[in-house]
């Protein structure tokens, strides 16, 4: 078969080399890598012995009102925050955090979701020089996605990986390149669930196609090599590398057709036939948050990353009154009717998130239940949006008490070094936010932490110091 290729301009970033040479069989671009598998054994479906860990990564943009977010008494005996209180059922069941930061964060403002699991510090000046790290989602499913058909799921507000300084997607591999989302929930179910048996010959035909396409890059590629500088030759040498996980991931898939997809009860595919309009903003989420439930429990994947909103897209919420966006609020220049609406809008998400939860712990998995074998990081990259700080960051962490997470806590690494007990007005939020009271408070601890749990041998992720020893 002759294809013919067009190699990329050297000189560009990883993000455009993410848009060039689609592969349909696929469904993403030549340099999207598949994660750390080095090699790929038969699949047999869903595992069936051991104790299967899940995890799940949940992020809002442009932080909060921290004058109704914020914890006030820290350890076991506290009360959550006027904005957290639509979690009170789950207490046992949450941790909450204050004081966490990532040190190369402090400072971004629109790439705070790009750099919220990899820690990475990106120079927002200028889109040449964009460079991230990877994520650690795909850490995690780069040791344990071989086991399930999906290894990993990434789900956002905005379909595909954004651009630089705009990213749509939480999730970058082990070259920082990102990983394109999905938004439409009808699209979602389709990749997780489509199995039509008259597809399967044109799979495989598509599959092949796309590795004689792999070839012919690598052919190009290697002669390229011999003619360009030892500059270019790096980028290519990481060119590569995308190249070979690609040709991994490829067999990986294909190894996948013959296994059987779970069956989905009519009622359920009546659920996602439909596509729910994002102005329906609860329910819109809800349905993301049905769709991660449906996932993991069908054992389609292991992990999965939800963007709920982008730094400069945040839905309004017409269902409270709130027409304005998430980001146009926090830009709120201390306004209490402004704060008030923010404030709404962080209840109002909270109150989704707890639907997450009860569905998670609603269904059953032996002596225990879904939430409590899945871990589930909740927050922003941002805390104090309108001068765009990024210390006091707001996480929840939540589920995985079978995993051996301890929850029904509040740790407070700002407490220390406060004289006082909390007063909660605009002036003292304000500079919580800033620099952080404690240079070891690092949200790549937890990080590491969850990496960890997940049975991924990681004894150091990002900028991290150690696990958190509060919660094990």
């Amino acid at each position: 078969m002759n294809n013919k290729v067009n190699f990329p301009n050297l000189q560009t970033n990883s993000w455009k080399l993410n848009r060039r040479h689609m592969l349909k069989g696929l469904g993403v671009s030549l340099s999207l890598p598949f994660l750390n598998v080095m090699s790929s054994p038969k699949p047999n479906g869903p595992s069936t012995t051991g104790q299967v860990r899940r995890s799940v990564f949940v992020y809002f943009p442009n932080g909060v009102n921290g004058m109704k977010w914020q914890v006030q008494k820290s350890g076991k005996d506290y009360e959550l925050s006027s904005s957290l209180q639509p979690l009170e059922q789950y207490k046992n069941n949450l941790t909450v955090f204050s004081g966490l930061h990532h040190p190369k964060g402090i400072g971004q403002a629109h790439v705070c979701a790009d750099s919220w699991l990899t820690g990475a510090s990106i120079n927002a000046q200028s889109g040449r020089s964009y460079n991230n790290s990877i994520s650690c989602d795909q850490v995690i499913a780069g040791k344990i996605g071989m086991e399930t058909r999906y290894p990993s799921i990434e789900m956002s507000i905005r379909s595909g990986t954004g651009k630089p300084f705009g990213s749509n997607t939480l999730s970058f591999s082990r070259e920082g390149v990102p990983l394109p989302a999905l938004a439409r929930p009808t699209d979602i179910f389709k990749r997780l669930f489509h199995n039509d048996p008259s597809s399967l010959q044109h799979k495989r035909n598509q599959l092949a196609k796309d590795k004689s396409i792999l070839d012919s890059v690598l052919s190009h590629a290697q002669k390229l090599k011999t003619q360009i500088g030892a500059e270019d030759k790096t980028k290519l040498d990481e060119y590569f590398y995308a190249v070979r996980d690609l040709e991994l991931r490829t067999s990986r898939m294909e190894q996948w057709l013959d296994v059987p997809y779970p069956k989905v009860e009519e009622k359920v595919k009546a659920r996602f036939k439909k596509d729910v309009p994002r102005e329906q903003s609860g329910e819109y989420r809800r349905t993301m948050f049905d769709l991660i439930v449906l996932a993991l429990q069908t054992d389609m994947t292991r992990t999965v990353t939800y963007m709920s909103g982008t730094e400069g897209i945040g839905l309004a919420i017409p269902e409270i009154k709130i027409t304005a966006s998430r980001h146009n609020l926090s830009h709120h220049n201390g306004d209490p009717l402004v704060l008030d609406r923010l404030a709404q809008w962080d209840h109002f998400f909270m109150k989704q998130f707890a639907y997450f939860l009860g569905k998670l712990q609603d269904i059953k998995e032996a002596d225990s239940n879904l939430l409590d074998n899945t871990m589930i990081l909740c927050g922003s990259g941002m805390s104090y949006g309108h001068s765009h700080s990024n210390g006091n960051l707001p996480i929840l962490f939540a589920g995985g008490s079978g995993l051996g997470i301890k929850h029904g806590q509040h740790i407070d690494y700002n407490r220390p070094f406060l004289k006082n007990d909390y007063t909660l007005d605009y002036k003292e939020w304000k500079s919580l936010c800033g620099r952080p009271k404690d240079d070891k408070a690092r949200l790549s601890n937890l990080l590491l932490t969850m990496i960890q749990k997940m049975d991924v041998p990681c004894e150091k992720f990002a900028d991290s110091i150690a696990p958190v020893s509060e919660i094990l």
